[in-house]
């Protein structure tokens, strides 16, 4: 049996939407879901039932537990459903969880935090260092129902981008939509010793540059899914930019984790990080040995 979609849930409105999104996708691949929670640090204010005693943590956790797989048999019922209260701090028991899931889906806010911040740290940490791909949901509502019917992907580099890649074409043939592939390219400052001295030239030589990768990161999985209808894009400008721009008109956004080491730790790479923050649709965070 594959590995399941794990998707970690607190009970915020946030994890709801992670919630349905996780279900409906592991119901396309044909794939178990997997609900988990950790308890370990969280507390639940104003989540508790009224009455003389309010429950100890761990009933809480339980009960957040419960009602999000009766939530996700209520949407899909002929769904594999397992859950588990994960006695850790959440980012600990996400990491671990993904050493055994095909993917971790996570909400793009947790409970208490205020609608229009950015991403919060425990998403950014563990897409930066999940061994599996990490994919957070957000966006609009045309985004998260898939009207778009459009896959995005963002290469950089053929060999990095490769499990991103065959992901971005998994999902695309999985939803029976179009996948469009995008090459971000731009002058350099100082210009490599061959290229052409004229400007209409030296554009022309880049582009032609950012074809070849492309083409050689998509000729393996194109050849896989044959039956994935593929939009090449060749765009000048910042990936980080272009990519953000281009996922208002997109169901799900998936890109390399191009990982680096910051001023707090390990983070997911810059075009991750802006989309992850800033993308209007969900996005897909996928490791070099996914």
């Amino acid at each position: 049996m594959e590995h399941p979609l794990t998707v970690g849930t607190d009970g915020s409105a946030s994890a709801l939407r992670s919630l349905d999104w996780a279900g409906d996708d592991a119901a396309r691949r044909g794939l178990p879901l997997r609900v988990v929670h950790a308890s370990r640090w969280e507390r639940y204010e104003g989540t508790a039932p009224q009455g003389p005693e309010r429950p100890g943590e761990q009933v809480l956790a339980e009960n957040i537990v419960a009602s999000a797989v009766e939530h996700a048999r209520r949407r899909h019922a002929d769904l594999t459903i397992t859950a588990e209260v994960l006695a850790d701090d959440p980012v600990t028991a996400l990491l671990n969880e993904g050493l055994h899931a095909t993917a971790l889906v996570l909400g793009s806010r947790g409970r208490g935090e205020i609608a229009g911040l950015l991403l919060g740290s425990v998403g950014l940490t563990v897409a930066a260092r999940a061994r599996c791909p990490v994919i957070v949901v957000r966006g609009d509502e045309a985004a998260l129902a898939g009207t778009h019917e459009r896959v995005l992907l963002g290469v950089t580099d053929p060999a990095d981008d490769l499990p991103a890649v065959r992901f971005a074409f998994r999902e695309a043939e999985a939803r029976g939509c179009t996948l469009e592939a995008v090459c971000a390219w731009r002058r350099p400052a100082q210009e490599p010793p061959d290229a052409p001295s004229l400007p209409e030239d030296a554009r022309r030589y880049h582009e032609q540059q950012a074809a070849a990768v492309l083409a050689d990161a998509l000729t393996e999985a194109a050849g896989e899914h044959a039956t994935v209808r593929v939009h090449r894009a060749l765009v000048e400008g910042q990936a980080h930019k272009v990519l953000v721009h281009r996922a208002a008109a997109a169901d799900l956004l998936v890109v390399g984790a191009q990982r680096r080491h910051g001023h707090f730790g390990l983070r997911p790479g810059r075009v991750a990080h802006t989309a992850l923050c800033h993308a209007a649709c969900p996005v897909a965070v996928v490791p070099r040995h996914a």
